[in-house]
């Protein structure tokens, strides 16, 4: 019977990528790309998934590292919890599971940053288990496959989606499947410009039948983006930088940042507070940083120190050479500070 599997299964060998440096591979390196590749390009995650496994072969390797090198091989990938959780789902496997990544796609779920789609990928990419995936390109082929209207973000939309996820899973050669089912988002059936004339289910495609492939699926509906302001110190003395360790938990959670401050004046204050000198300083030109939900509009204050001042030496504050602070575990905007000022680039 030629169905939308067997059509997928049949381009998938012929159409589909079959390069990826964790294709062929064990479930560690399966669960690591796809913890990378959430909200993230594959062409951006794979430099930093060949690091990563340079540095940490196998789940032991992970779980004995400090969260300090993990997320300092995380930096610039963004979405810091993911690293975090990645980190701590190693220490729970290596404690609860002998090492070994579990197979039981409910133990599986149960592991911190694995929801039910990276379980079910795990499981059918690894270990050719009968599970349906749902990652974001995988909603976008469903919902122009089968003309399904809505928000894949609202509940009752992705209950959908899942329903036709499941119903559409084929009983053998699942490993295949899911691989052409995340290859055809990527490549054919995307988000903007779709190559529908060389999609393998174009003839029985909804979207493509009525002429809404541009309205399916629907956007997220727009919100008013929040605008947020900081000012960092960027504290020096010499060739040395001042960092401190942020909150394990928030934006740039466990990362290391110049000291932040809501605005100038709270700035200048903890500074004399904490006994400083400057023998210079410049406000250097604002600029701003997207994530997810806000824009930050970010002001560095650089002050080059007389003296290292004693009140600031305490836990979780540390003076590093700016080269070393730039292979630290800083977020992109914190590497852009620093390479501005030290090497003089742009931002």
């Amino acid at each position: 019977m030629n169905t939308f599997a067997s059509r997928l299964i049949a381009w998938q060998r012929t159409h589909g990528r079959h390069n990826l440096p964790w294709q062929a591979q064990d479930a560690y390196r399966v669960w690591l790309s796809e913890i990378m590749l959430q909200q993230t390009q594959v062409a951006t995650v794979i430099p930093y998934y060949q690091r990563f496994v340079a540095s940490f072969p196998d789940i032991a390797a992970l779980a004995a590292a400090t969260e300090d090198e993990v997320l300092a091989h995380w930096s610039g990938l963004g979405y810091y919890a993911r690293g975090r959780n990645l980190h701590k789902a190693a220490q729970i496997i290596v404690d609860q599971h002998g090492g070994e990544f579990p197979r039981e796609f409910e133990q599986i779920v149960e592991l911190p940053g694995i929801g039910r789609s990276t379980a079910a990928a795990v499981c059918a990419l690894a270990w050719h288990q009968r599970r349906a995936i749902l990652d974001g390109n995988v909603k976008r082929v469903l919902a122009r496959y089968c003309g399904i209207e809505g928000w894949a973000g609202e509940k009752k939309v992705e209950e959908k989606l899942w329903q036709q996820a499941e119903a559409l899973l084929p009983e053998g050669e699942v490993a295949t499947y899911t691989q052409a089912l995340m290859d055809m988002g990527a490549t054919i059936c995307t988000l903007s410009k779709p190559k529908c004339v060389l999609c393998p289910v174009q003839a029985d495609c909804v979207a493509l039948r009525t002429e809404r492939i541009a309205e399916l699926p629907s956007p997220r509906p727009r919100k008013a983006v929040p605008e947020r302001h900081a000012v960092f110190l960027l504290l020096t003395h010499g060739n040395d930088i001042l960092l401190e360790k942020r909150p394990g938990s928030g934006i740039w959670g466990g990362l290391w940042c110049p000291p932040q401050f809501d605005d100038e004046d709270t700035a200048r204050n903890w500074f004399l507070r904490n006994g400083m000198e400057a023998s210079e300083g410049e406000k250097l030109e604002e600029f701003t940083h997207t994530f997810t939900h806000f824009r930050l509009h970010i002001t560095p204050l650089k002050v080059q120190l007389a003296r290292k001042p004693l009140r600031v030496e305490q836990v979780g504050r540390v003076w590093l050479d700016v080269e070393e602070a730039l292979r630290a575990a800083i977020p992109t905007p914190v590497r852009a500070m620093l390479n501005k000022v030290v090497r003089g680039e742009s931002q």
